[in-house]
């Protein structure tokens, strides 16, 4: 079996059931094993509603580039459309780590690119596993005080979100 800590994110056509459903059909994909805070986080790139974030630790028998064809129809399931980078999406599912993978190819980078710069994901990450480290070795709590300026909003409940 396969670590992967999952990334979700929606802003778009109802969040809180485009993430509940996505959490239902990453059952398909293996054992959640670990679920995070949900967090109201402001947008990054054109004006947008704000997101509703968290992740998942899932255990899995598939290998990355599957995993990653598994994640990317669950989006197009729930009527992903990839038209603005970074605009608005009613669901997004990045890997952020597998096992203690380094991996690049033209379709998938792990750990995912920018996991270092967003407070969105770092935070979700260290709720699932406060001693969670990088492949290298260095430890995913280091990063947060580079991200202290992001707003982000930690929610008592996925329901809380608005």
């Amino acid at each position: 079996m396969n670590t992967a800590f999952i990334a979700l994110g929606s802003n778009l056509d109802s969040p809180i059931q485009q993430i509940q459903s996505a959490l239902k059909s990453l059952h398909t994909l293996g054992d959640v094993t670990g679920i995070s805070s949900w967090y109201q986080s402001e947008a990054i790139g054109p004006t947008q509603q704000d997101f509703l974030n968290g992740a998942v630790r899932l255990e899995t028998p598939l290998p990355p580039l599957e995993l990653l064809e598994a994640l990317q129809q669950i989006e197009w399931d729930h009527h992903r459309k990839r038209i603005t980078r970074w605009g608005p999406r009613s669901l997004d599912l990045d890997i952020l780590l597998f096992n203690a993978l380094s991996y690049y190819s033209k379709r998938l980078e792990i750990p995912h690119p920018r996991t270092t710069e967003r407070a969105f994901v770092l935070l979700p990450l260290l709720d699932i596993d406060e001693t969670l480290s990088l492949p290298g070795g260095e430890k995913i709590s280091s990063f947060l005080p580079k991200v202290a300026y992001q707003s982000l909003n930690r929610l008592d409940s996925i329901n809380d979100y608005r």
